[in-house]
């Protein structure tokens, strides 16, 4: 764990922790950049963060936060996945909506548990990654139902089948997306008609699954863009497009500019 000050801002938004899993705690008045979407504090905030996104905080607000940052070695949330059922909520969400602001008798119960972990790690007994693993499989479960509140409530106690099935289509779409572009291939991994996968995301008040598909798929490509020096035909080839100049203006047609045009665009006002 490392706090998140000014001082610890840079090596934060290394290459240092690229890899990790990362959670921040963080008060109001903190900016911070997850992949394309820029996240601000307004209250006491958690951001779920995978090893595959770009993260950078940006503005820092007047009190410290709290990184914790571990490897699927230490815990593994697919694995584990029947105790925390955060996988495609908290992590990997197609919506990229991985921030939960808390409310004050959450907020209470997140610093009791970031200070046992600070206790633990500084006390460093043998019992040390048990203890840490116990507080922190609690930290995902809190932040998991206090997300489902935040962005799925009517789902939640109307319809909850139909948030079991939410994760399902995401964690379908983030594991297959550069070779399965159309909803009818993800009904048939779910042994559902593609209107049925329609009539859930509209109950869900989500957008098209066709769109949900492509989004994903634009933001790798975004990513690969901004991150790599890859070509925008190598860029294609990758997201599973035999045909560069249909993907390019799939592309124009989602984000309003050409890959190149975006590349530019992003890295002149980086």
């Amino acid at each position: 764990m490392k706090s998140v000050n000014s001082e610890n801002t840079q090596i934060i938004n290394s290459e240092a922790f690229k890899e990790y899993i990362k959670i921040l705690y963080l008060p109001s008045g903190y900016t911070v950049t997850v992949d394309f979407t820029v996240h601000r504090t307004v209250a006491p905030s958690l951001l779920f963060v995978s090893p595959n996104q770009f993260m950078k905080i940006e503005e820092v607000g007047l009190a410290p936060g709290y990184l914790i940052f571990y490897n699927r070695d230490f815990y593994c949330i697919q694995i584990h996945d029947a105790e925390v059922a955060c996988d495609g909520l908290l992590f990997n969400n197609i919506q990229n909506m991985p921030l939960v602001s808390l409310p004050d008798g959450e907020a209470e119960f997140t610093n009791y548990l970031f200070m046992q972990i600070t206790g633990e790690l500084a006390l460093n007994d043998s019992s040390l990654e048990e203890m840490v693993r116990t507080y922190l499989k609690q930290l995902l479960i809190k932040s998991t139902r206090v997300w489902k509140q935040q962005h799925l409530e009517k789902v939640v106690s109307e319809q909850p089948a139909d948030l079991d099935f939410f994760r399902n289509f995401t964690l379908l779409v983030d594991a297959h997306f550069k070779e399965k572009h159309s909803v009818a291939d993800y009904a048939s991994l779910l042994s559902i008609a593609p209107k049925t996968i329609t009539h859930k995301f509209k109950r869900l008040n989500l957008p098209q699954p066709n769109d949900v598909i492509k989004n994903r798929l634009i933001l790798e490509a975004k990513r690969l863009l901004v991150h790599t020096g890859m070509t925008a035909k190598e860029i294609a080839y990758e997201l599973g497009y035999e045909d560069p100049a249909y993907f390019s203006r799939l592309f124009q047609l989602k984000t309003g500019e050409s890959p190149s045009g975006f590349r530019v665009k992003y890295h002149g006002q980086t």
